[in-house]
């Protein structure tokens, strides 16, 4: 037995709406300005609410009525964030209708549309991120840029955690640990591994020639100052670009990196939440989806039961 579609079929764009549902388009479109795009939108979203209504004035419609039609919008594959904007335009609608005394009650107020997921961080495959990092130095500034990168991925620091490192002092690398200030102005340890301690050394071999005097920060511009966030985020785009990396590559993204690899090699999720310096395990949590995903891959690729048979 064929189950019975719930695609909720549009009438074409030009369709005629409801006198009150016209007359609201009316009045945002001379007595608000609204924009022909503004309005489009509106009489594609009071389309659905009269096409949902099956023939049923408007005005009769009730709070059990508004929840059911979100219900099919959703089951009809459109999205969260689709369907509160649709909410908002009926809403916006028997306000209007409540505050010219043609309605008696808003059925839409309180009704929210469904919550969105929220997205799982980006990161780079393992062997990505080693060939980001193994490209080789071109010049000074490149020196300097690599050793920033390996830091951001090897202590999964913050961006403005990794700019606000000194030379030494509290917030600085010293031996195989960074100390640096993170959010809530909470100090927090991590190690820092040898191929990082290893581009650090070079970069501070050669920092002298850029830093000026009396400049105390680790990591400087050309002109000898401390370098901004700004500029280190647009150095590692330009990084990742001219090393052949597939795809854009941000800061954040590679404290994603740390935090995904190292929990994919140890599985300990209470460590990796210490070393990111989370308040709550909720926020580490998001990476057990990530290893997940890459387990599943690994399943789907070996298990014999999981591949297709072929022809």
């Amino acid at each position: 037995m064929k189950t019975k579609s719930t695609t909720v079929p549009l009438p074409t764009p030009d369709a005629r709406l409801p006198n009150e549902a016209e007359a609201w388009l009316d009045y945002l479109a001379h007595q608000c300005r609204a924009s022909p795009h503004t309005l489009s939108n509106y009489r594609r979203d009071l389309l659905k609410l009269q096409t949902l209504a099956t023939g049923r004035d408007l005005l009769s419609l009730g709070a059990a009525d508004i929840r059911r039609f979100a219900a099919r919008l959703h089951a009809n594959g459109l999205g969260p964030r689709a369907i509160g904007r649709t909410l908002s335009a009926w809403r916006g609608l028997f306000r209007w209708l409540l505050a010219r005394g043609e309605a008696d009650a808003n059925p839409v107020l309180g009704i929210r549309p469904p919550k969105a997921g929220k997205p799982l961080p980006r990161t780079l495959s393992v062997d990505a991120a080693n060939a980001l990092l193994d490209a080789a130095p071109d010049d000074l500034l490149e020196i300097r840029d690599r050793a920033m990168f390996e830091l951001l991925y090897s202590a999964g620091l913050r961006l403005d955690e990794l700019a606000m490192l000194d030379i030494a002092g509290d917030y600085s690398v010293q031996g195989d640990e960074v100390t640096v200030l993170g959010k809530r102005r909470k100090t927090r340890r991590v190690p820092v591994g040898g191929m990082a301690r290893e581009a650090l050394q070079a970069w501070l071999a050669a920092r002298a020639t850029l830093a000026s005097p009396d400049e105390a920060a680790l990591f400087v511009s050309q002109r000898g100052y401390r370098l901004s966030g700004r500029m280190i985020r647009a150095r590692l785009a330009r990084w990742a670009r001219e090393k052949g990396a597939a795809q854009h590559v941000h800061p954040h993204m590679l404290r994603h990196c740390f935090a995904s690899h190292l929990l994919q090699s140890s599985g300990d999720l209470r460590a990796v939440q210490e070393l990111l310096g989370h308040a709550s395990i909720r926020s580490t949590q998001v990476y057990t989806h990530l290893d997940f995903q890459h387990l599943a891959k690994v399943y789907d690729a070996a298990h014999p039961r999981a591949r297709k048979k072929q022809g």
